[in-house]
């Protein structure tokens, strides 16, 4: 089996994300969230499709501003459930919106969604999928383990002779310092 950083290399849609944003630490709330939902639409799906469709779910998701989202009602969804361009699935959206409430509440609880993930860290994978399965919906394994994986909370983004994994290492991302 070939590596996500074998496979990606020279790839027109993956290459761009594996070498600049796949493992790289963040705080920015956006980031975070885009994250998470990308992972989200991902489930059953291949990452090429979601890669893909990556700019109209930003457009449709209102640049995944937290407050905005949070806010939607039917109408909101009913539009998102009929836009072709992102992935047309009731129980993703509605986890969408209601990750967004979530969020938007850890601002007051932890100061944030980066300082929430920050103030569980470090814990094992399974201790992570129970946390957010019991904080957000839609939040499998698979969803939890890339998800932070895609944001330095947990190793495993990058093969150890990938050159993203040298430059990401001297970001001391949180995988390296739990």
């Amino acid at each position: 089996m070939s590596s996500y950083c074998a496979f990606s290399a020279g790839h027109p849609v993956h290459g761009p994300y594996h070498d600049h944003e796949h493992g790289v630490p963040s705080r920015d709330e956006v980031v975070l969230f885009e994250r998470l939902c990308m992972e989200i639409m991902q489930a059953g799906l291949s990452w090429d499709t979601i890669l893909r469709r990556r700019n109209s779910m930003r457009a449709a998701f209102d640049g995944y501003d937290v407050d905005r989202i949070a806010a939607y009602g039917p109408e909101d969804q009913a539009r998102l459930l009929a836009d072709p361009g992102i992935i047309r699935n009731r129980l993703k959206v509605e986890a969408i919106i209601a990750n967004a409430q979530v969020v938007r509440g850890m601002r007051d609880s932890h100061g944030g969604f980066a300082a929430w993930v920050d103030a569980h860290h470090p814990r094992d994978k399974a201790a992570w999928v129970k946390l957010f399965r019991a904080t957000f919906r839609f939040t499998g394994g698979e969803i939890v383990g890339e998800f932070l994986m895609s944001l330095g909370w947990l190793p495993g983004a990058h093969a150890p002779d990938c050159p993203a994994f040298a430059r990401i290492a001297l970001l001391n991302p949180p995988w390296q310092r739990g």
